[in-house]
C-alpha cells in the first residue's frame, strides 16, 4: 500500500511541475520557422532532453514540450542567439533546435 501511495504522489507531482524554467533573458527569444531565418546567421544546433516519464508514469506531453522549448531558449541566450527553430517535434523527451542571430 505504501508503494502505491508513493507512486500516486510521484505521478501527481510530475504532472503538476515544470522543472525547467526559462532564463529571464531568454523570454524574448523568438521561436521561428526556417522561412523566418533566411537572412540570419546560424550559430549552432542544440539537442535538448528532459525526462518524459518518472518510472512507469508518463509526464504530460505539453509540459515536456514546454521544458524542451525553455531549454532551447536558454541555450540560445548562452550562445548569443535571438531566434530558435525547432527541427521536428519532441520525441521521447528530446528535441533539436537550430539557433540563429537575426538582429
Amino acid at each position: 500500500m505504501k508503494k502505491l501511495s508513493l507512486l500516486i504522489l510521484m505521478a501527481s507531482l510530475a504532472s503538476a511541475c515544470t522543472w525547467v524554467k526559462v532564463d529571464e533573458k531568454a523570454e524574448d527569444i523568438v521561436v521561428g520557422k526556417e522561412a523566418n531565418v533566411r537572412g540570419c546567421e546560424k550559430l549552432s544546433d542544440t539537442n535538448v532532453s528532459v525526462a518524459d516519464s518518472i518510472g512507469p508514469i508518463s509526464r504530460s506531453e505539453e509540459k515536456v514540450a514546454t521544458e524542451l522549448l525553455n531549454m532551447g531558449k536558454n541555450e540560445a541566450i548562452r550562445l548569443g542567439g535571438d531566434t530558435i527553430v525547432p527541427q521536428g517535434e519532441p520525441e521521447d523527451g528530446r528535441q533539436t533546435f537550430s539557433i540563429y542571430r537575426c538582429q
